[in-house]
């Protein structure tokens, strides 16, 4: 029998490698253990603040991120670039367009927070990306799913995480699940306390944003916060935003009427919004203005179908 000659080291080093900004690890920073990433490489990342964007491009499939401590907290990736200047794709924190991607154990957040432009934590462009116990915090546009223009659809898997913002932060034309996850609108004092979702799905796609066996929670008044608003991207007359917020715990910061939005002279009765078997104070009371989907349609709006695509992709956690 021949014998197997043993990987050398530098081989080995590119599956699994170790960012520390003390210099304990692999790489002091993100963005260099990502630069030498190969498909399948895992980068696990000590406790600290690390600033400066982290771009995955599409180049780099199958990379995951991981925080050394199982703690989200005690991972920070942190940027503070408005859209205004530096464009959706500059001012994300983390700019992931990698297919296949896992994010998990780690915070992501822009901290720029003035109310005239949007600054993005996460912009999230390829397909079949998860991300598992992160905080993702931000503004205004926290959270992009975002295919591009067309029938295009990346999908993107969110589950027992925790997004925070407070006008349009989690928006997109993706298919995006969001599952036992806590999602907080900021309280801007104001009896409009913003937008929770903001969906530009194409008209050909059935399925757009899922929320799911989520909590709905805030500080801000009662009846300030809307569920969403209907999103035509660039004016586009097939950006059919579908939102279904399902199987949920919603706060009384929900509106009761007005909980659905127009946005740029086009109703929400253009998009495809709706909600089923919610509870909690924020659900609807009987508001001619949020419609309940049936049992039957229901069946066919699983976090499975929204995911599954043409190649049956299925992420989906118990």
């Amino acid at each position: 029998m021949t014998a197997v000659a043993a990987l050398p080291a530098t081989a080995a080093a590119a599956t699994a490698v170790t960012v520390a900004a003390d210099g304990s690890g692999n790489y002091t920073t993100i963005q260099a253990a990502v630069a030498a990433a190969s498909a399948g490489t895992v980068i696990t990342i000590k406790a600290g603040t690390y600033q400066g964007q982290v771009n995955i491009p599409a180049g780099k499939p199958g990379i995951t991120l991981q925080g050394a401590t199982g703690n989200s907290a005690d991972i920070v990736i942190t940027g503070n670039k408005p859209q205004s200047t530096a464009g959706a794709t500059g001012s994300a924190t983390v700019l992931n367009m990698a297919k296949d991607t896992t994010v998990k154990g780690l915070t992501i957040q822009n901290t720029y927070a003035a109310h005239d432009s949007q600054a993005l934590a996460l912009y999230a462009g390829g397909d079949r990306q998860v991300y598992r116990n992160v905080q993702l915090k931000g503004y205004q546009d926290t959270f992009l799913s975002w295919g591009g223009t067309g029938s295009a659809q990346v999908r993107q898997y969110v589950y027992k995480s925790y997004i925070e913002g407070a006008v349009d932060f989690i928006y997109g034309n993706g298919a995006l699940v969001i599952d036992r996850t806590t999602i907080r609108s900021l309280d801007r004092g104001s009896s409009n306390n913003g937008y929770i979702t903001a969906a530009a799905t194409n008209a050909s796609n059935r399925y757009g944003i899922l929320i799911t066996r989520s909590t709905l929670t805030s500080s801000a008044a009662a009846q300030t916060v809307a569920l969403g608003r209907c999103w035509h991207a660039g004016g586009a007359a097939d950006a059919i935003g579908q939102v279904l917020v399902r199987d949920s715990t919603l706060g009384a910061h929900i509106r009761q009427a007005g909980a659905w939005q127009d946005m740029s002279g086009f109703s929400w009765k253009t998009c495809r919004f709706s909600e089923y078997a919610n509870t909690g104070a924020g659900a609807t009371q009987g508001t001619s203005d949020r419609p309940q989907m049936s049992t039957s349609a229901a069946a066919s709006y699983t976090a499975q179908n929204y995911l599954a695509g043409s190649d049956g992709w299925n992420p989906v956690q118990p």
